[in-house]
């Protein structure tokens, strides 16, 4: 029996996921590096086989894509949740993310034809995996762009999150979303920004978001703002040792508005760097911001095609 099985500790396994040409090879080659057993475009059909025995002592990456000859949106949620039902086994999600733009120059670089689209154009089978991948990207626990990252950068951000220096293994996400499109898949905590003020009446802010210095001044001028944000921060930092203590790896917390785009963004900003002036390495994201940033690079890009 190994260590991990007769400690009753579950072992930490990495699911690397995202658009082909996001860079997962790359990532695979890293977690390798870092001591992480590596499996990658295992067939999904073998995962339940390949955990039906004890905890290993050694943690374990795995890299999945649409190359999968049972790959599907379907095939890898079921997966997923079977993997975070084992007790003995410590799932993460990374995906690894690409602006449309960036992969259609390194499929042009290297000429590699696309998996999904191989007698199409690249964009062609970009698009389509996105749209694939959407429900899958939702569920991540940990999310990097690399449209701008250089393997070694990429190197560098998977070293920040998965090997922490100074013994730190708890890697938090803080995230803001739109009630209206649904709470985030595999939050930890979601706190409803609702009832403050809302910048969509002002007519000149409407249009702008919760990064928005006159957006964040005019939330922070609710009587209310000051103290939900100080008993949620302290709240939050009462609880991360705890979890840390427990053996958590990653912590997930949401804030939610009407659009998700004022008010949960702003306080989402404004805990992320609460949280990372007390030391702790925190990552952002803003549901319904990125969502509109992709719809818009999408059609730019769709313009371009049409010139």
């Amino acid at each position: 029996m190994s260590r991990a099985a007769r400690s009753g500790a579950r072992q930490r396994l990495v699911l690397v996921t995202g658009p082909s040409g996001a860079g997962r090879s790359t990532a695979i080659n890293v977690f390798e590096d870092l001591g992480f057993e590596a499996i990658d475009n295992l067939p999904l059909g073998l995962l339940e086989r390949l955990f039906s025995g004890p905890a290993s002592d050694r943690p374990m990456v795995l890299g999945l894509d649409v190359r999968n000859r049972d790959f599907s949106q379907l095939a890898l949620l079921a997966a997923l949740d079977g993997l975070q039902a084992n007790p003995s086994l410590a799932p993460e999600l990374l995906y690894l993310d690409c602006a449309l733009p960036e992969l259609q120059r390194r499929f042009s670089a290297t000429r590699r034809r696309h998996p999904l689209a191989p007698g199409e154009t690249a964009v062609d089978g970009i698009r389509r995996e996105q749209d694939l991948l959407e429900p899958i990207r939702e569920r991540a626990d940990i999310l990097i762009d690399t449209s701008d990252l250089s393997p070694h950068m990429l190197r560098r951000q998977i070293e920040r999150w998965f090997a922490p220096q100074g013994g730190q293994r708890l890697g938090l996400t803080v995230q803001s979303f739109s009630y209206k499109r649904g709470l985030p898949l595999g939050a930890d905590m979601v706190i409803d920004c609702r009832f403050l003020r809302n910048p969509y009446w002002q007519a000149d802010l409407r249009r702008l978001d919760g990064c928005d210095p006159a957006v964040a001044a005019h939330i922070a001028g609710d009587s209310r703002f000051a103290p939900f944000f100080e008993r949620t921060r302290d709240l939050v930092l009462m609880l991360l040792p705890a979890y840390l203590e427990e053996g958590r790896s990653h912590f997930s917390l949401g804030f939610g508005c009407t659009g998700g785009q004022h008010r949960s963004v702003f306080a989402a900003e404004r805990l992320a760097e609460a949280l990372a002036q007390a030391g702790w390495q925190v990552s952002i994201r803003h549901r319904e911001l990125d969502r509109q940033a992709r719809l818009g690079r999408q059609s730019a890009s769709e313009a371009r095609d049409k010139d």
